[in-house]
This record gives structure tokens, sequence and C-alpha cells, in this order.
């Protein structure tokens, strides 16, 4: 699954994690050096596109594409894998315009107190507030929408073609050793239909994830920052950030709570993978030989599909409660916690949109987690399958497993494969071992 797209996947992993440490504790010491010097704490945010070009910003583009680009030159000449051109740099672009989307939702919170603050003065009767002021941060806010717009779908142009890539990578991997995997079971369903779907789950998955660890990266401090203007919360009372510490004492509660209740469910779609997959291959056998696929078999074989889906459902029944109640709880949660302190008038309409978004932007990170539960579930059971189905072949792989045997040629398209090694002997009915 890794090392025929990524060179050495667990040192490359290892090393880009190690370096992207090194990175931002250089780029917190040393940024005034790339022309960012630190923003003034009095400073008035800045509206609209100019949010993007300031110099701050601009320095860690600088900063980035000199670090990816050193990065890169580096593991090029450490190993010449034949997709380290998309594997590499086309990571590190996936991550930077993930990271260009979050900043533009900090962006557009930024441009929220401003306009609705002027939204209640206007409403207050306030005659400063003039129709010229209220458009002009409306056309701040298109500038900002369509900036977010083309970086969305760019982003989602490229993230199809990399993950496609690594869906032809695994699958020249695969291929190249069909005539020592075509007697595994389900060597075929491996590897059309899971390679298939784990590029797919990953093209929606993966990226989103990304996003949402990022997202939590650019708003805990936003949220830090904000705190200053609530005071106390309900029952608790006084405590250090009080908005910081109750996003994130929530959200890892809850995130928890839903991990613990479908700690089951991995297992039980990594079985129904394979019961179905023993029903569907009786059927085929019985197109061909009419000593196959008898009705006392199938009804078996069909027994055992309807178990497992029984108990998908039943565990499936209290993991939806617990999700629902707590999502259903999150709608209200920061307003509870807010109740002091809009009562008390310490927060304006503009600051209070502001605070809303924060808060929901960090507790969606998190309930993303959440929401796609089964889809996490599925990608775990896709793995599950593809690294049983390698197991089969790895007792006969060279020395070095990532390494795969490697070739180099001038386009991964036409990557060469060494011949495939001897078929292994298989357990009975020819499962996999």
């Amino acid at each position: 699954m890794f090392a025929s797209f990524f060179p050495q996947p667990r040192r490359l992993f290892l090393s880009a994690l190690a370096w992207a440490a090194l990175c931002v504790l250089v780029w917190y010491r040393l940024g005034a050096a790339f022309g960012a010097p630190a923003p003034a704490e009095d400073a008035a945010p800045i509206i609209g596109l100019g949010f993007f070009v300031t110099p701050e910003f601009l320095g860690f583009y600088l900063y980035y594409a000199l670090a990816t680009a050193l990065f890169t030159v580096v593991w090029f000449r450490i190993d010449p894998h034949p997709w380290r051109g998309w594997s590499i740099p086309g990571s590190a672009l996936i991550l930077f315009s993930t990271y260009f989307s979050v900043q533009v939702s900090v962006a557009i919170n930024e441009w929220r107190r401003p306009f609705f603050d002027a939204v209640q003065n206007a409403l207050s009767g306030d005659s400063g507030v003039t129709s010229g002021a209220l458009f002009a941060l409306l056309l701040d806010f298109a500038g900002i929408a369509f900036v977010a717009i083309l970086v969305s779908v760019v982003t989602h142009f490229f993230v199809s073609h990399y993950v496609f890539r690594w869906r032809t990578a695994m699958n020249t991997y695969y291929v190249a050793r069909w005539d020592t995997v075509r007697s595994i079971e389900g060597a075929a369903q491996r590897i059309q239909e899971d390679t298939m779907r784990f590029a797919d789950i990953v093209e929606t998955l993966g990226v989103k994830i990304v996003d949402s660890v990022m997202t939590l990266f650019a708003f805990l401090p936003v949220l830090f920052a904000l705190s200053a203007y609530v005071t106390e919360l309900p029952l608790v009372g006084t405590i250090p950030a009080p908005l910081f510490t109750a996003a994130l004492v929530w959200s890892i509660l809850g995130t928890g709570l839903l991990a613990v209740a479908g700690i089951k469910l991995p297992g039980l779609y990594f079985r129904n993978q394979r019961v179905e997959a023993a029903y569907r291959k009786e059927l085929v056998h019985g197109e061909d030989n009419p000593n196959r696929a008898r009705p006392p078999t199938l009804r078996m074989l069909f027994n055992e599909v309807r178990k497992n889906y029984f108990r998908l459902y039943f565990h499936y029944f209290y993991f939806n409660i617990a999700r629902y109640t707590y999502l259903q709880a999150d709608n209200i949660f920061v307003y509870l916690i807010l109740v002091p302190t809009i009562v008390a008038g310490k927060v304006t309409f503009g600051l209070l949109q502001q605070i809303l978004t924060a808060f929901g932007q960090v507790s969606s990170s998190f309930q993303y987690l959440v929401n796609s539960w089964t889809t996490i579930v599925e990608l775990q059971s896709i793995h599950k399958r593809l690294k049983a189905f390698e197991m089969a072949f790895a007792a006969s792989e060279q020395p070095d497993p990532e390494r795969a045997a490697l070739s180099a040629p001038a386009h991964p398209d036409r990557l060469i494969w060494p011949s495939p090694p001897p078929e292994i002997p298989l357990k009975g009915d020819g499962a996999i071992p």
C-alpha cells in the first residue's frame, strides 16, 4: 500500500515529522529573517484579501517552499523511487493548500467581528454606520470567498490525480506478482476493488482529516485570545483561558466517548468482507460447476453473512445513540458556557459571532472523526485486508521489503518490475495463511 508509492515509507514519514518539527521551531525562533515580524498585540486586524499578503504570510510562503525543496532534494538523492515525484512534493503541496484553506476560514472569522458589530450598531440607530461601509465589508467577504472557491477546486483537482497515481502504483505492484497471488482467495478483489476503494476513501477522507488537524492548530490560538472576553463558566467558575479549555475538554471527551462506543466496528467490518467474499466465491464456482453452490452450502454461508450483519446492527445501535446524543448536546454547549458573559453584556454581537465560529471550528474538527467514523472503520477494514494480502507473498520478497526491488525508469507509468517470485504454498483451501 505504501511502499509502492512512497520511498522507504517508515523512514520517510519519520524523517518528515522530524523535519517538520525542526522547521516549526526554526520558524518561531527566526521567522523575522524571512520578512515575517511578529504582529503587534494592539494592531488592528487585517480584513479582506490583504490578510494573505502580509509580511508574515509572504515570509512563510518562502520559508515553506525552501524547506520543502530541501527535504525533496535530499530524498530524491537517497532513493530513486519511480513515484517520488508525486509522493513527496505532491504531499507537501496538499499540506500547503490545506493550510491555506484553513487560513481562509481564519480570514472570514476576522471579517465577522467588524461586519456584525456594524450591523448591531446600525440596528440600534447609530447614524455613523453607512451603506458604503457595509457594502465595503461585503466586498471584502466576496474577495475571501472567491479565494476559498479557487483553492478548494484546485486542491480537489490535484488530490484526485494524486490519489489515482497512488492507486496506479499499488495496482502495478500487485499485478507484477500476479503469478504468486492468483491462487489466494479474493486476489482479484484485493487488486481491483480494494485498491479502488482505498483510493476513493483516501481522496474523500484523508485530506479532510489533515484539514481538521490544521483547523485545530489555527483556531485553538484564536479561542485562547478570545478567552480574554469570557471571565467565568457556569458551574466551574473562573479558570484560565475558559473558552480554550472548555472547547478542548469537551471535544476530547466526545471523541473519546465515540471511540470507545465504536471499538467493535473495525473488526466486524473486516469479518463482513470475508464472509461476503466466501459467499460470493461459492456462487461464482456454482456458475461453472454443478456440484458447487448447492442449497445447503449456500444456506450455511449466507447464515454467516446474516449473523455478522445482525452483530453490526446491534453495535451500531448503541454507537449511534452515543454519537447523536453528543452531537445534539454540542449544538447548545457553547451557548451554555457563554450565558453569564452574554447576560453581563461583556461581548458585542460581532465578538459573539467570532467566538461561536471559532468554537464551532474546533468542535467540528474533532467531530469530523465522529461523523466519519463509518468511513474510517471501512478504511481500517480495507487496510487489514490488503495487509493480509501482502503477507501472503511477503516471505518471498527481497530482503528490503520497502524497496520492493523497484527499478527507476524515466516515467512511473512505464515502471518495470522484477519477475515475480515463486508461488507460496497456501494452507487449506487456498485461504490466506
